[in-house]
């Protein structure tokens, strides 16, 4: 069991102050996990390093730091420090100071105090990550659009999608949505009177409407992401597996599209896509059962072409 030292309960303590100006020596103690008179042993700490604690006798009384105080304007623990750190090599960032994240990290971890920045500092040093295969969306364009949901107003976007097609279109900007390290726009598309789900670091263009708007009640974003990443591209993917629905599903993602039953042993997989190839290649290739393509025309294409390339890697050559 780790210990806590007198001095990081004395800077929890702080912390408890800045939060609640009032809080009691009760609560204090409720929250550090100590009596009530070893919580006046770290109020007393803070007052011998020259921070002024007032205290307000009563039934409504309780403390409060001095008017004027200057405080730093962040106290991390180590603990806080070091998940910071594991955060960001968990998403697959360098971690290095020639990454803008790896560098306000640097900073941040030389800034803190010894024993709170040392273990993260060694992380730091010590722990390294793959690159990340996600492309990282434009930093102005991402805060222009989360700028947009804050204050739900239109904007007009340009976009280029996988297949290189491009174009331009107004959307009320609902959500922003980070999945599995690729940043989305949720948004409804004025041009198609539909939900649109558009990666961000496809998003070419950014310029904010005169118009607002009010997105929809009880708005949850992630599950409404899922929904419809299947949905809006250019080309249709329309698919028959012979096999049941219950064991189908459990194998689409949301981006291969909605999958409905037809019968015990046959369901249908419908959605759209920018990437007939990436379909064929990466999607239908991979799932252990029979189906036919009935639609569109782009997908039967590109599902021919692997079926001749793969037979062309396995014939006996004569």
């Amino acid at each position: 069991m780790a210990v806590v030292s007198p001095a990081s309960r004395a800077l929890r303590v702080l912390e408890l102050l800045q939060e609640h100006p009032g809080i009691t020596a009760a609560r204090l103690a409720a929250e550090l996990g100590v009596t009530p008179r070893a919580a006046r042993r770290y109020v007393a700490m803070l007052r011998d390093a020259d921070i002024e604690v007032q205290s307000v006798r009563g039934p409504y009384g309780g403390y409060r730091l001095g008017r004027g105080i200057r405080l730093p304007p962040l106290v991390f623990s180590a603990t806080e420090a070091l998940g910071l750190v594991m955060a960001v090599l968990d998403g697959s960032r360098p971690g290095d100071e020639e990454d803008p994240v790896g560098a306000a990290l640097a900073k941040l971890v030389r800034a803190l105090p010894e024993h709170v920045g040392a273990p993260a500092a060694t992380v730091l040093r010590h722990a390294s990550a793959a690159p990340s295969r996600a492309p990282r969306p434009d930093p102005a364009r991402t805060i222009a659009l989360a700028t947009a949901v804050a204050d739900r107003q239109r904007v007009r976007i340009g976009y280029r999608s996988r297949a290189d097609a491009a174009w331009e279109e107004e959307v009320e900007p609902w959500a922003v949505v980070v999945r599995h390290g690729l940043w989305y726009l949720l948004c409804h598309s004025l041009r198609a009177d539909a939900v649109r789900t558009y990666r961000i670091d496809r998003v070419v263009s950014v310029t904010t409407c005169d118009a607002a708007f009010e997105p929809p009640p009880g708005l949850d974003p992630v599950p409404l992401l899922e929904e419809h990443l299947g949905s809006g591209r250019e080309f249709e993917t329309r698919v028959v597996f012979a096999a049941p629905y219950a064991e189908v599903a459990p194998r689409i993602a949301p981006p291969m599209g909605r999958l409905e039953s037809l019968d015990e042993d046959h369901c249908l997989l419908l959605g759209t896509t920018s990437n007939p190839a990436m379909v064929a290649g990466e999607w239908l290739s991979a799932l252990p059962f029979s189906f036919r393509v009935e639609g569109g025309p782009e997908l039967r294409a590109a599902v021919g072409a692997l079926a001749d390339r793969m037979a062309a890697a396995v014939r006996t050559a004569r």
